[in-house]
């Protein structure tokens, strides 16, 4: 007996780390994710974000001022998209500020959140979709956890998605990453394309 095949769900991969050099772990990492989506059915759109050029925001005029063009094609992206990949390195605890900067600049108020005034308390505006977070850093995940208490994990998949309305937000913690063995980043890579293949 056949397992029942999980539907088609559209996909949006962000490879959060500056260098966008296909060598780099989390390009590898987004690879091995995309590869098992599409080998499944899945629609995947990838964005590098240490392709883009996108300023971060310095005012709350910023904030709430219209959008460039750029940003409001990968808003697109973010609102047709079914479930959210977010793949990015642990610098100084916390995301690199070029995927801080990228965040910033498509988050805003009318994708992420209602404006002020516009609803009662905070209301999140991007339910239906669920999303996985995976981080890469220099220290064994459980010492990340256990220790630093993932706050550098927990500031995206809560403090943005969860808080959007994105559920369930899943997260991952890969490391020691700066120099793992080859075994390891095959069942790392192995990884990623099973949790493609499933959409989770």
């Amino acid at each position: 007996m056949t397992s029942p095949r999980t539907p088609s769900r559209k996909i949006l991969l962000i490879n959060g780390h500056p260098d966008a050099h296909p060598n780099r772990l989390c390009s590898a990492l987004a690879t091995a994710y995309g590869e098992g989506a599409e080998a499944a059915g899945h629609q995947v759109k990838r964005i590098e974000v240490g392709s883009l050029n996108l300023p971060p925001i310095t005012s709350k005029v910023a904030f709430t001022a219209p959008v460039s063009p750029d940003v409001a094609e990968i808003q697109a992206a973010v609102r047709d998209a079914d479930h959210l990949v977010m793949i990015y390195p642990l610098w100084l605890g916390a995301p690199p500020a070029v995927f801080k900067a990228f965040l910033e600049q498509v988050f805003r108020y009318g994708l992420a959140l209602a404006a002020p005034g516009e609803a009662k308390g905070v209301k999140g505006l991007l339910g239906g979709r669920s999303a996985r977070v995976v981080v890469t850093m220099g220290m064994p995940g459980f010492i990340f956890r256990l220790v630093f208490f993932a706050h550098g994990l927990k500031c995206v998949s809560r403090g943005l998605l969860w808080i959007s309305g994105v559920r369930p937000v899943r997260e991952m913690a890969l490391g020691p990453a700066e120099s793992p063995s080859p075994a390891q980043r095959l069942r790392w890579l192995a990884r990623m394309r099973r949790l493609g293949a499933a959409a989770a």
